[in-house]
């Protein structure tokens, strides 16, 4: 770094009332690291903001200095975007308030908070939002992509629950966006990425949850998988709203609930949760035992944030991670077969093949409501998520993922995925996974809040000409 460089980011630094960190200062690592472990860049500096106005002060110096920009929210993208080699990092994670309202059910949340804290604040009026599946998920990064969890059925997906976001944009401007104030940028915020702006803070619609929940898990091996596949698609179309599922193709884990002999075996698991009473669960839960009996299984009450932790344990801070995703409109024959064949292929007992079976309120907002990208008519959403504790076993899982990628890909709608499960952003990928129509929307809005396409490291929509 020149030294009128050094002069101007310490300029910037006497600007802050957060701090400023350059290589080698205490803390500057702490903040350069996110969740996934192959992810190892350096950021020239790292701003942590305090405020909305050290973002807008971190962005002015980003232009002045035509510095690259990356912005992270919770560090939990896989593609590792929130940080670059020789950029200017903003920082958010100061940004981390949740302020709840239980009598407008409303929460008001820092664009640098994770779900753990909001369903922590929330729960206590036995409130929720739809959040993900992995408590130390970014609030920023999962609601601007869409964001799917166990509420999705019975709420919709996150973005279809926020009231209003604060934002600013790469000219410094600092916005308040709601339907009424500027319509074309909420409707695009709502799916569209990180591609408008830094979002820091975001008001959500809550509903009423837990705080205890029913949890119904049941496993089998993988030879019957296809059976149980077959009726799980059927049950499924059934569920009330009020019931979240996952179909899970992972291998068993050891604990103390599971029996020794099928800790680490392959096999399926039907997850299904309720928000409205265990009653919801007895008839499926013998429908699937009428199938085959389980390996074993577990029913039992459980506060919605353990339920929101169920994952965690998959997805530990540090692991190396990779990740691709689509849709399927339907579970055929012929993608069970592919379904329960590459979920033997997989060498790591943490990588994992989920469907997540859409409809309800997902499939109760209209295709062109949102800039979300998947489509509303869906039934299924499907993540093939590798997690691991090195490089050497990320070789063959990333392989694995993509592989099973190209295995179910038939199957699917098209080439279109949830941006939030890219690991890579290819723009054939992320053209496709918007359809065109609302690309060429989100492009001449892009062009209208960030013309020179300073916020592009995200599944980048480039701004119309």
């Amino acid at each position: 770094m020149t030294l009128d460089r050094i002069s101007e980011v310490a300029r910037l630094g006497e600007r802050l009332t957060g701090r400023l960190l350059l290589p080698g200062d205490d803390g500057y690592d702490d903040a350069r690291t996110i969740w996934n472990g192959q992810v190892d860049r350096y950021p020239a500096a790292i701003v942590e903001c305090a405020d909305a106005e050290d973002v807008a002060a971190a962005l002015a110096f980003a232009h002045a200095q035509q510095w690259e920009v990356s912005v992270r929210g919770g560090g939990h993208n896989y593609a590792g975007v929130a940080v670059a080699d020789g950029a200017l990092m903003i920082n958010l994670r100061r940004l981390d308030g949740v302020h709840v309202d239980p009598e407008r059910r409303r929460a008001v949340v820092g664009g640098g908070a994770t779900w753990a804290a909001v369903d922590a604040a929330a729960q206590v009026h036995g409130l929720a939002v739809t959040g993900g599946v992995v408590s130390h998920t970014g609030v920023g990064g999962l609601t601007l992509g869409g964001g799917i969890g166990w509420l999705t059925r019975m709420v919709g997906l996150t973005c279809d629950n926020v009231v209003a976001f604060d934002l600013v944009t790469a000219d410094g401007r600092r916005l308040h966006v709601t339907a009424d104030s500027h319509p074309d940028l909420f409707w695009a915020l709502r799916g569209g990425g990180g591609n408008f702006g830094v979002v820091t803070a975001f008001e959500f619609a809550l509903h009423p949850v837990g705080p205890l929940v029913d949890l119904a898990m049941l496993f089998w091996p993988l030879e019957a998988a296809p059976a149980v596949l077959r009726t799980a698609d059927q049950l499924v179309r059934d569920l009330p709203d009020e019931v979240g599922a996952a179909l899970t193709g992972l291998s068993a884990p050891p604990l103390p609930f599971v029996p020794e002999e099928h800790h680490l075996a392959p096999g399926l698991a039907v997850l299904l949760v309720s928000f409205g009473g265990d009653q919801l669960l007895t008839a499926p839960v013998e429908r699937l035992r009428q199938v085959a009996p389980p390996a074993f299984e577990m029913l039992t009450p459980i506060p919605y944030t353990d339920v929101q932790k169920l994952q965690d344990e998959h997805q530990t801070w540090g692991n190396y991670a990779y990740e691709k995703g689509l849709y399927l409109d339907e579970l055929s024959e012929e993608a069970i077969a592919a379904f329960v064949d590459q979920v033997a292929r997989r060498q790591w007992p943490t990588s994992s093949l989920l469907l997540f079976p859409l409809g309800g309120a997902y499939a109760r907002v209209g295709d062109g409501d949102t800039a979300f990208g998947g489509s509303r008519a869906a039934r299924y959403m499907v993540t093939i998520d590798a997690s691991c504790p090195s490089p050497e076993v990320l070789e063959h899982e990333r392989a694995w993922v993509r592989g099973c990628w190209e295995a179910l890909l038939p199957y699917a709608p098209g080439v279109g995925s949830y941006v939030n499960f890219m690991a890579e952003y290819e723009e054939n990928r992320v053209r496709a996974a918007f359809g065109q129509e609302k690309y060429e929307r989100l492009a001449r809005i892009k062009a209208e809040y960030d013309a020179d396409n300073v916020f592009h490291l995200n599944a980048n929509v480039k701004p119309a000409r």
